[in-house]
């Protein structure tokens, strides 16, 4: 899944809006669809067993974990949930859901607990379709649950020198393995887990996730080169054999020296480089790094260049707009539902847009693309929270030649949304929960 820090502060990336994330208001009769107003979704979503999860924020800032049936939107129960510990670059940590027999799983969140001297909240895994609890795990500090195969990978105590990750039995929340310090959960298979491992020298590791052996690492720094810091994100995206990453620029407030940024892809079964592509940013809206990466160059001075479409295979372009093309400012990037043009979207008026193929201008007289549906969304009033927390954020369909907002007539596209099992979900300006499955194949989105 995908897990990018959205810092507001980078001066590399701020132009390109990276606050962000998913929705729309749109619907489909052609096939099952529903959507949910009594959530106000604030996390991605995670779906398994015919249940979709998610935290949603109730009028009063506090948080609760929601569980829905994925066949009808029908919400099947909701328990208080809070964060300890979690950074508010990452956004709202979502629950994990881990499937565990034929239409069964286990949601596991965390819930608020009873300030004790070591422990900040708990860790709960309840039964998906009934919310009725199987067990729970106190918990200090943590990024938040993971699934990881078969199982719920959490780094804790990420807030003091002895963090770890865990690796738990969903069913009796048993430790089945562990390992030092703080660990992100990249992909997963019934047999494989990638894990970026947070320090000095992050890496790549692939683990046989039912034993814990290591089966190979790979450091960052061997794709994209030296200078790596995480402190300004990353985003990771798989499709078929291989992982594809993202590291975002950062730019050091006591050096001003900016880090080593840019994309590559490893080979899941593996390790091994496939392609990189150094000193690029990442552009928002777009798809999923390992699906639809689109990026734009950034050189040594600080001087942005055009945008590029890639192939997340091969990292070759799959067409370009020079920067020469590029408008002066005042624009929002916008795709339309096939990702073959990019246009430069200006509120309230003409924007202009370009063939991704041949790279030429083409006529913005009806023509429909997405983009974010505000450029400048407030941070949530989370109660007993640091501030800075944003919600996923909404796409809205965009007339290129006014620059008007439309009412969509079609749900945001697959570029952005992902499916999973031919269902799409997205949330709405207002946190509504929305679902259509149009059976497309499974593919990440934007955000995971």
């Amino acid at each position: 899944m995908l897990r990018p820090f959205t810092n507001a502060s980078l001066a590399l990336a701020a132009t390109l809006a990276a606050s962000a994330c998913s929705g729309s208001d749109a619907a489909t009769t052609a096939y099952p669809t529903w959507h949910n107003t009594q959530v106000n979704v604030v996390s991605r979503t995670a779906a398994a067993a015919g249940v979709v999860t998610a935290t949603s924020m109730k009028p009063d800032g506090s948080l609760e974990t929601a569980a829905l049936d994925l066949a009808n939107g029908k919400k099947l129960w909701s328990h208080p949930a809070t964060m300890a510990g979690r950074l508010p670059g990452m956004g709202v940590s979502a629950p994990a859901i881990v499937e565990t027999g034929r239409n069964q799983a286990v949601v596991v969140a965390l819930d608020p607990a009873k300030k004790q001297p070591r422990w900040n909240a708990t860790l709960i895994a309840r039964d998906a379709r009934t919310g009725a609890q199987k067990w729970s795990r106190p918990v200090h500090s943590t990024f938040g649950p993971q699934r990881c195969g078969p199982y719920v990978c959490l780094s804790e105590h990420t807030a003091l020198a002895n963090a770890r990750l865990v690796v738990l039995d969903p069913n009796s929340g048993k430790i089945m393995w562990k390992l030092p310090g703080i660990s992100e959960v990249e992909w997963s298979d019934p047999a494989r887990v990638l894990l970026l491992r947070l320090a000095a020298n992050p890496m790549i590791e692939s683990y046989d996730v039912k034993t814990g052996k290591l089966q190979w690492q790979q450091p960052i720094e061997q794709a994209l080169g030296p200078g790596i810091d995480m402190s300004g994100g990353w985003a990771f995206g798989a499709t078929g054999d291989n992982l594809v990453g993202y590291v975002a620029p950062y730019t050091n407030p006591r050096t001003k020296k900016v880090s080593t940024f840019g994309l590559f892809s490893i080979k899941i079964t593996e390790g091994t480089v496939n392609w990189m592509r150094p000193s690029v940013v990442r552009v928002y809206p777009s798809g999923n790094p390992g699906y639809a990466p689109v990026v734009r160059p950034v050189d040594r001075q600080g001087a942005y260049g055009g945008f590029a479409r890639l192939d997340s295979e091969t990292g070759r372009v799959l067409g370009q707009v020079t920067g020469a093309a590029v408008p002066g400012s005042g624009w929002w990037l916008a795709f339309p539902d096939r990702m073959d043009k990019l246009a430069f979207l200006k509120h309230g008026t003409k924007g202009s847009a370009f063939d991704l193929g041949t790279g030429r201008s083409v006529a913005v007289d009806d023509q429909r693309a997405w983009s974010f549906c505000v450029t400048d969304p407030k941070p949530l009033p989370l109660r007993a929270q640091p501030p800075g927390f944003y919600s996923t954020a909404a796409i809205c369909e965009f007339d290129l030649a006014t620059g008007k907002r439309l009412r969509a007539a079609a749900p945001p596209p697959p570029w952005f949304t992902g499916s999973q099992d031919g269902w799409r979900l997205w949330r709405d300006e207002k946190g509504a929960l929305h679902a259509t499955n149009d059976r497309t194949a499974t593919t990440p989105g934007m955000y995971g």
